[in-house]
């Protein structure tokens, strides 16, 4: 642990992004595989230029500037901005590239239009002038010859030449529809954000149309603006929990006559359209999941043929947690021969199998007690697959080889710590971006056989880590009331404030779907953390149960009873610190936001008595307040689960709140809307409950905004300062 305070100050902890973090991003090998491309703001303010590099001669050049899209969310169009805030996107500039399949070019999606890069030392060229109204999520086709883009609500297609655009799809704005976009609930939280995909033959586009007009609009008025004229206010089509979805249907266009052909989907039209892949023989893989998140049809479509059928059920008692691991093969369509490759949680961990062309198991490709995050590449030339995974350790991500034959797998990467590959067009080099608690992120290019180190893309050193005397936390684990290992990262104060036990908070998430804890540079380059720390309190984060990458058992242990296991294993946490003479009865403190917000509410109004002051920040206070996917997901709808729901919601459990509580909320949040806010201070009023509240008018569920970020970081802090040590 450091031996002198940080200088960090509030401002510092909103500035974007973190200490060791300015680093290259969206890597992708060119089509001739000479070349790697990337973002990076070399401005260290998240505003990104594109380059590229050269993996014969090393050289670097920069390719496109931003100067001319502008550098601020104020020229962005208000469908731009939300499709950024569901993807969690804070970056300007150049914040989103990608090549031509064959031929040298670059697509650019900037300001609203769609440019093209042509050769390197070229000026872009305008394909679609979005001044009017965005060009949303192109796409080119696989053939080289077109881009496909929503605009007005339409798919489109132009060519990538120039010339004239074509419009393949009507009739959606006049009915309040939309053809090619997806729905919220599929950006939200079905990280699906694509409406549309080109078939491999470039003839035909499947889409979406997506019909929520029966769904009541909720409306969030921006009242935080300073001329009346600018009060606008968003009026979105929202699904709660237990009420209607969007009525999601697909179809697939032909690019030459404009003609439709509808897919059937089957008779039960409340489910999701999961995912859409097209096969290399041209049928249609269509994941449909269930309303209640308990079993996902492959659906196969022979366009050709016009005949329907299934290639796969996936069913869980659990819940069925979507993947983009569906990866169809050359045999595809062939009996006997490797079709696809398919992630399933069957074994309670997510592993690979290997299926023939027609949906037949013929082996698994990998198994254990760990889980599988993410396929990297196939080559099915040599018959091997590389993937990430938590084999090691679930504290780190490891690149590994597996061949069809479903050998033990072959350990790439071995520096310790967490790893993202991107592998090149050949199979024979991967771009490593290697971080841990004790180094922040690397990036070489590597030998996909040997790990050798071929090149070095980037090890620039933040001076702000030295500036603010960052070091790694301890990371630690211990066992819960049942038995159950857990991890978690503390952060103790400098050697000034001595060795005595140390006020404490708690950083809290703790709701599916996430990770804290990790062998990550993450930890150390937490600046709320070590602010907090260098304020001499001690700090603890920790991953209980219902927490990812430790498989379904743990995940799902809080299924139907969101806000109780957690709230013990939090607890749980607490005494190990105690135990261990961390810190003392009466000075714990804890903070989150979003499921964090709702964890730091409930965890004050615990019977345990053992939290003193809790910040909630943008907390999800009854769930039937929150949207369909996710919670049902988790709790079922509040008809069939109504004793979950109520045992679940903070607006029933004010009576346990004794303690200090500070309420943050974005007046303008889409996501975790402030009428959570409103109904829990309703309740804490009927209760007779003090609470303080801060509120951000123009913030939404991400706190965008520098000079809110910086505020709010403040207010917590001294918030802590009042309750946990200065009275103590």
């Amino acid at each position: 642990m450091p031996t002198k305070s940080s200088t960090i100050i509030p401002q510092d902890i909103a500035q974007l992004p973190a200490p060791g973090w300015n680093i290259p991003s969206s890597f992708l090998f060119s089509p001739d595989n000479n070349q790697i491309t990337y973002l990076y703001s070399p401005g260290r303010n998240l505003i990104n230029h594109l380059y590229g590099f050269s993996i014969e001669t090393g050289e670097t050049r920069e390719l496109v500037a931003p100067g001319y899209s502008g550098a601020t969310e104020d020229n962005l169009s208000p469908e731009e901005k939300l499709r950024r805030e569901r993807q969690r996107q804070m970056a300007l500039g150049v914040s989103q590239y990608f090549w031509a399949n064959k031929t040298p070019k670059l697509i650019l999606p900037l300001q609203g239009g769609i440019f093209i890069l042509d050769e390197p030392d070229q000026p872009i060229r305008q394909l679609v002038d979005g001044s009017q109204s965005p060009a949303l999520d192109p796409q080119i086709s696989p053939d080289d010859q077109w881009v496909a883009y929503v605009q007005k609500e339409e798919l489109h297609v132009m060519p990538i030449s120039g010339g004239e655009p074509r419009q393949l799809t009507f009739g959606a704005g006049e009915s309040g529809k939309t053809h090619g976009l997806a729905e919220y609930i599929a950006q939200e939280e079905m990280a699906r954000s694509h409406g549309f995909w080109w078939s491999p033959d470039s003839g035909s586009i499947a889409y979406t149309e997506v019909d929520e007009t029966h769904i009541p609009e909720f409306t969030i008025v921006h009242q935080g603006q300073s001329k009346i004229e600018d009060v606008t206010r968003d009026a979105i089509r929202y699904p709660f929990a237990g009420q209607p979805n969007a009525i999601v249907r697909l179809g697939v266009v032909n690019c030459q006559d404009g003609s439709t052909t509808w897919l059937d989907l089957g008779e039960e039209t409340d489910q999701y359209i999961a995912r859409v892949n097209w096969a290399p023989d041209g049928q249609l893989v269509v994941q449909v999941e269930n309303r209640e998140q308990t079993s996902l049809e492959l659906i196969l479509f022979n366009l050709k043929k016009g005949s329907r059928s299934t290639l796969l059920v996936e069913k869980s008692d659990t819940w069925i947690n979507l993947h983009d691991l569906f990866l169809p093969l050359n045999g595809f369509g062939k009996s006997g021969e490797p079709g696809f490759i398919w992630a399933s949680e069957q074994t309670g961990y997510r592993h690979l199998y290997l299926y023939d062309g027609i949906g037949k198991l013929i082996r698994p490709l990998t198994s254990g007690e760990w889980m599988v995050d993410s396929v990297a590449a196939v080559d099915q030339e040599s018959q091997m697959v590389y993937f990430v995974s938590t084999c090691e350790s679930p504290l780190e991500a490891h690149l590994y080889a597996v061949s069809y034959i479903g050998e033990e797998p072959r350990q790439i990467t071995n520096q310790s710590g967490m790893h993202t590959v991107i592998i090149d067009r050949e199979k024979t080099k991967y771009i490593d971006i290697c971080h841990s608690t004790q180094n922040p992120p690397r990036i070489t290019l590597r030998s996909l056989m040997d790990n050798s180190e071929l090149a070095v893309l980037f090890n620039e050193v933040d001076p702000r880590i030295d500036q603010f005397h960052l070091a790694p936390p301890a990371l630690v684990k211990f066992t819960n009331r049942t038995g159950t290992t857990l991890y978690g990262a503390l952060y103790l104060p400098p050697k000034e404030y001595g060795e005595d036990p140390h006020p404490l908070v708690i950083l809290v998430y703790g709701g599916p779907h996430a990770q804290m804890v990790s062998n990550g540079w993450n930890m150390t380059s937490n600046l709320r953390a070590q602010y907090l720390r260098s304020l001499g309190f001690a700090v603890f984060i920790m991953d209980n149960r219902g927490s990812a990458r430790r498989g379904l058992e743990f995940e799902g242990a809080i299924r139907h009873n969101l806000g109780h296991l957690e709230v013990e294993d939090q607890e749980d946490g607490i005494y190990w610190l105690l135990k261990q003479n961390y810190t003392r009865p009466g000075q714990v403190g804890i903070c989150g936001w979003s499921y964090g917000g709702y964890m730091a509410a409930r965890c004050l109004a615990s019977s345990s008595g053992l939290f003193t002051a809790a910040v909630a920040g943008a907390p999800v206070t009854d769930w039937d307040g929150y949207d369909t996917h996710y919670t049902e997901r988790y709790m079922g709808t509040p008809l069939t689960n109504p004793a979950g729901y109520q045992a679940g919601s903070l607006l029933n459990s004010t009576d346990g709140i004794n303690g200090k509580l500070l309420i943050i909320h974005g007046l303008i949040d889409e996501n975790v809307h402030f009428r959570h806010t409103a109904r829990f201070i309703q309740a804490l009023i009927a209760g007779g409950k003090s609470y303080e509240l801060l509120l951000l008018p123009n913030a939404r569920h991400s706190v965008r905004s520098p000079s809110d970020r910086a505020y709010l970081e403040d207010k917590i802090s001294q918030f802590f300062l009042t309750h946990l040590r200065n009275g103590k």
